[in-house]
């Protein structure tokens, strides 16, 4: 006998891609990229499917989230060009990505006004406090005080994504109930950080140096938390980057729910 039964379809979850050249130095191509870690971390973390929408276009932007459950913005090589936080590249040499830019920051503020759940991650954590109006410290290796939070060079993938530092969270907040105490090790490999923080924004967590390292969208009508860690990362190993996820993909199942009946 044939088992005609399906299993509901999971939760859809936007992620935008990365612009770059890959290839040989003088005969590089574009290609459109995303990263699989990211991909599996929604898959298996969040019990969702990854949907990517190639070259979209931030005027599609409201048709494209009314196709889908969530949003999440990834981590990147590239950085946030800071013409939109008014000032000038202090560093030639690391790569940007505007055409990322131009769909992302005008995505994070849909997601707000249109209650579409969203999680952003490391690139994606510094583009939603660009496009709420706050601004990006570019080498925060260079400020006095702070901590280096970038990779150790010369190390393995697994001692990259090692645990680097403790970030303290605020008490009762969503972060510290995921990580079961007001206080959790995380993973760092970012140079960039957040400067001022955008209005809007609370930070809920913040490193021994005072970088803000989490932080959610005030009044946001669901999910709308962001980290400069990467909790993607084998994220099944981890229970309280297992949880963020968790919590991200019960709340784009919600948004699913009552998307397929209107």
């Amino acid at each position: 006998m044939l088992n005609t039964s399906t299993a509901p379809p999971q939760a859809l979850v936007w992620l935008p891609v990365d612009h770059r050249f890959l290839g040989e130095d003088g005969d590089q191509t574009p290609f459109l990229v995303l990263g699989d870690k990211y991909a599996r971390a929604v898959k298996r973390g969040a019990q969702a499917q990854p949907v990517l929408f190639p070259l979209a276009e931030a005027g599609q932007i409201p048709a494209l989230l009314q196709m889908v459950d969530g949003v999440m913005l990834t981590g990147s090589p590239s950085n946030v060009h800071p013409s939109h936080f008014d000032q000038d590249v202090s560093d030639p040499s690391l790569p940007l990505d505007p055409e990322r830019d131009a769909l992302t920051l005008a995505l994070v503020r849909a997601c707000v006004a249109s209650g579409v759940p969203l999680l952003g991650i490391c690139r994606g954590f510094q583009e939603i406090n660009v496009a709420l109006g706050g601004s990006l410290e570019q080498t925060v290796h260079a400020r006095a005080g702070q901590l280096d939070h970038r990779a150790p060079a010369g190390v393995s993938v697994d001692e990259a994504y090692g645990a680097a530092h403790d970030v303290r969270f605020v008490l009762g907040s969503a972060f510290a109930q995921w990580a079961g105490g007001d206080t959790a090790q995380v993973n760092s490999l970012h140079g960039q950080g957040i400067d001022r923080l955008a209005t809007g924004l609370r930070a809920l967590g913040h490193a021994s140096d005072g970088l803000v390292e989490a932080i959610e969208i005030e009044g946001a009508q669901t999910f709308a938390y962001a980290v400069q860690w990467h909790p993607e990362w084998r994220c099944q190993d981890n229970p309280f980057y297992s949880a963020i996820f968790a919590a991200f993909g019960q709340a784009c199942r919600r948004r699913q729910a009552a998307r397929l009946v209107t």
